[in-house]
């Protein structure tokens, strides 16, 4: 039975409004899957929340599935991207998408009006979120209703609701919210864009596969040295443990929506051994296979 998950092109670029939407507000829903077709990264903030869909989120380095209820904010120039589970594009799915998007900068309000002191605490999430922030279920219930209505809003209402959310969330306890990657990857210029784009989409088309040190550095045209610091460089991983988090990430979803065995998800998504796949799986979710599928 063929149930490989997938992850398509993942191209770095540097991603523009379109020119006939607000250039500093633009709020919208998206009903259709894929919510991007690249690994991109843009001037304006971000706050996504999804109402409905499940998928994968790539966020700086961090790589998660994400659920219905999920709500990140990702900060300025950030890479990131958020794709749907293969079943979503299967012609005959009924599988609904329906998420809130978004996009501001941080003059939304008018020039200068972030460094007032009454807006300290939104300021200081918006420096935060450099890394991205995941808030936590708490949070994005309470939030749900003022989310989904910000689309039907009126642009002077959008302007004071967003304010009133950011507001919100800025107060919100530390143990409700997590920062998403681990090191600052905000991207200032696509130089290397084009062989990191190849080498991501060769990864994300054989991840199932034995894929070593040599054919990957083929794929980049480069030495073996000479890869592993580049590719450690745009990711802040090595290729070996992103490579892993790929699979691991991919097997936990596998194991929530399938009940095959757990030696089955294990070649499924490319390891070759249960041992080192155990140990990969502990290491990257915090439990074995095992507990984690019974712990949903």
């Amino acid at each position: 039975m063929n149930i490989l998950l997938y992850l398509l092109v993942m191209k770095l670029v540097l991603k523009k409004s379109d020119t006939h939407t607000n250039e500093k507000l633009n709020i919208y829903t998206r009903d259709v899957p894929c919510l991007d077709a690249a690994w991109h990264y843009h001037k304006e903030f971000e706050l996504l929340y999804i109402s409905q869909s499940n998928g994968i989120r790539f966020v700086g380095d961090s790589v998660a599935p994400f659920l219905p209820g999920d709500l990140v904010l990702v900060g300025s120039y950030l890479p990131h991207l958020w794709r749907n589970d293969p079943s979503y594009y299967k012609e005959e799915s009924t599988q609904e998408v329906k998420t809130i998007v978004t996009k501001f900068t941080d003059d939304f309000l008018g020039n200068d009006i972030l460094q007032l002191p009454d807006f300290f605490e939104v300021k200081k999430l918006l420096e935060e979120c450099k890394l991205g922030i995941f808030f936590g279920k708490q949070i994005s219930k309470a939030l749900h209703n003022d989310l989904m209505l910000l689309p039907t809003l009126s642009s002077t209402e959008k302007h004071i609701k967003l304010l009133s959310i950011l507001h919100k969330l800025s107060l919100v306890d530390k143990k409700e919210r997590t920062i998403l990657s681990s090191s600052d990857m905000r991207q200032t210029t696509t130089e290397s864009s084009e062989r990191i784009d190849t080498v991501l989409k060769y990864i994300s088309d054989n991840y199932a596969s034995s894929i070593s040190l040599d054919d990957i550095s083929n794929v980049a045209c480069m030495t073996t040295n000479s890869f592993c610091r580049f590719f450690k460089k745009m990711t802040n991983k090595s290729f070996t443990q992103f490579l892993n988090e790929i699979r691991i990430r991919n097997a936990s979803r596998i194991l929530v929506q399938q009940t095959l065995p757990v030696s089955e998800v294990c070649y499924i998504v490319g390891f070759n051994s249960i041992t080192n796949f155990n140990k990969q799986f502990k290491q990257i979710m915090g439990s074995t296979p095992k507990k984690f599928r019974e712990a949903i």
